[in-house]
């Protein structure tokens, strides 16, 4: 997905510096931003933001719907170009048309894994099907290392089993969690599951202590290392945990999206689709959009006109870095 904003921000974001930890968990809010155009469906973004920029090496979070597409068109996002992340898509309900600039053409369906790497650089389009009548998931970023930041593109689908842990079934993406490993290969550690939480129930799961986490709620009450969490709300715990307890506290099955990872400890600068090392990276990546380069490729099938990189803002950039926890 893109990164739709007239001016996005332009950012310097480097991980905090990371001690001794409590379980202590963060709610991070999240804000709404409309995907294109007067009719456009809305997504609410948890990451980046002020409170923090980065949970492990989880970059970017959007969770969308359920949007019903007879009133906003659905998801229509034009041929736009990527560096230096890999894109996670996951849906709970719908179907998005995906193709890129390999020549990748492929179907996001609920419950199936589609990661795109996007290297030194990628384009791709996003339109939501003729069968889909509600729209509704998750659109995710990963920052790539800096050993990995040039590496080629690449595109993966999986689809994971969903297993039973006490009062959860937990369908694991990326990474490991419960006893079950994704085989999609990530550049740092990281976990990526979809839970789905039975009525009233708590649901203890064993994780790595060297990963910090974050849990979106899509709905539902969740209360996580005891802390509740609402729809749409993000929750953050970091380093130091060998266990994480969450709680439904509805009388209806809960939803949540678990990410986590080791802290990302390099500093990156994202702005609009891009993530590189510095300014000049930007700069050039942006160019060689504007100059419809080989770098970004071509995105062939889609009707219409690629996305248009905004102006670059007259800004320096200044070190972001996420708060020290104590």
């Amino acid at each position: 997905m893109s990164n739709v904003e007239k001016d996005p921000t332009e950012l310097r974001c480097a991980a905090s510096d990371h001690g001794e930890q409590v379980a202590q968990v963060d709610v991070l809010s999240a804000r709404d931003v409309p995907l294109g155009g007067p009719r456009a469906m809305t997504v609410r973004r948890t990451l980046p933001q002020r409170a923090r920029t980065l949970i492990g090496a989880w970059c970017f979070v959007d969770h969308y719907g359920p949007d019903d597409v007879a009133g906003t068109g659905g998801m229509d996002v034009a041929p736009h170009p990527h560096t230096g992340l890999q894109t996670v898509s996951w849906l709970f309900s719908g179907e998005i048309e995906h193709r890129d600039s390999m020549g990748s053409h492929a179907l996001v369906r609920p419950g199936e894994l589609n990661l795109m790497t996007s290297g030194y650089g990628i384009s791709h389009s996003e339109v939501s099907t003729t069968r889909t009548t509600i729209l509704h998931g998750v659109q995710l970023w990963v920052a790539l290392p800096e050993e990995h930041r040039h590496t080629g593109r690449d595109f993966r689908h999986y689809v994971p089993r969903p297993i039973r842990v006490g009062g959860a079934e937990v369908s694991v993406f990326l990474g490991s969690l419960a006893g079950d490993t994704s085989p999609v290969r990530t550049f740092t550690p990281l976990l990526g599951a979809e839970l789905v939480l039975e009525p009233r129930s708590t649901t203890t799961l064993e994780t790595d202590p060297g990963f910090e986490h974050g849990l979106l709620v899509d709905h539902g009450d969740v209360r996580m290392a005891g802390t509740l969490l609402h729809p749409a709300e993000l929750g953050y715990l970091g380093t130091g945990n060998t266990t994480l307890t969450l709680t439904n506290e509805t009388d209806t099955a809960a939803r949540a999206v678990l990410l986590g990872g080791t802290p990302f400890e390099e500093q990156i600068v994202m702005w609009w689709n891009f993530i590189g090392r510095s300014h000049e990276d930007i700069v050039e990546a942006r160019e060689a959009w504007q100059n419809a380069s080989d770098r970004l490729g071509r995105v062939d099938g889609y009707d219409g006109d690629r996305l248009p990189a905004p102006a670059l803002p007259n800004a320096t950039i200044t070190p972001r870095k996420n708060p020290t926890r104590h």
